[in-house]
Parts: C-alpha cells; structure tokens; sequence
C-alpha cells in the first residue's frame, strides 16, 4: 500500500524477498508465500489470538525477518523500514484474528 501511495516499485519488496534466493519477481513471490505460511503455521501453533498478540506477533516477525535476516541482504535493508515493519504487525493481526462467527 505505502508503495502505492508514493509512487515506489510495486514490486520492490517481491524483487527484495526473491533475491534472497538469487531470484527476481517469480521467485520472491514463492518466497514471500513460504515465509508467509510458515509463520502462520507457527503463529496459530503458538496460538497467538486477538489484535494485540497479533501485532506484536507480527513486531517480533519484523525484528527477525527485516533485522536479523534481512541485514544480510542489500535489497531487503533497502527497504523503507517503517512500512515494512507495519506490514509485518498487519500480517500478524490477520493470522491471529478471532475467527469469523457465520450464523
């Protein structure tokens, strides 16, 4: 959305998550749904649930991704960091919503 909103590379932070395995846009888009479905699986393991435990999920999901892991790698440090570490507690609070009430 923020690379939407200034004009940026839609497609930059797909290029960034695919270079992590020497890969452009196809591959950043196979890596971004495996990282995705691994921390889902581990944050519904963990049974983390609700608005709160959803974000700071997603903050300490940032810290190891973006800061940890991604320091390693010029594509993803070059980032722009408060919008990718919003994006990650978003992603967090989506895995730990309550579960939607059909009646």
């Amino acid at each position: 959305m923020h690379a939407l909103v200034v004009g940026d590379d839609l497609l930059r932070a797909t290029r960034a998550a695919g270079s992590l395995v020497g890969g452009g846009v196809r591959s950043g888009v196979v890596v971004h749904l495996a990282v995705s479905a691994f921390w889902a699986f581990v944050l519904t393991r963990l049974r983390v649930r609700g608005v709160v435990g959803g974000a700071v999920a997603g903050l300490v999901i940032a810290a190891l991704d973006l800061e940890l892991i991604g320091r390693h790698n010029a594509q993803i440090r070059a980032l722009p960091r408060i919008p990718q570490w919003l994006d990650h507690a978003a992603f967090g609070v989506l895995v730990a919503r309550p579960p939607v009430q059909r009646s």
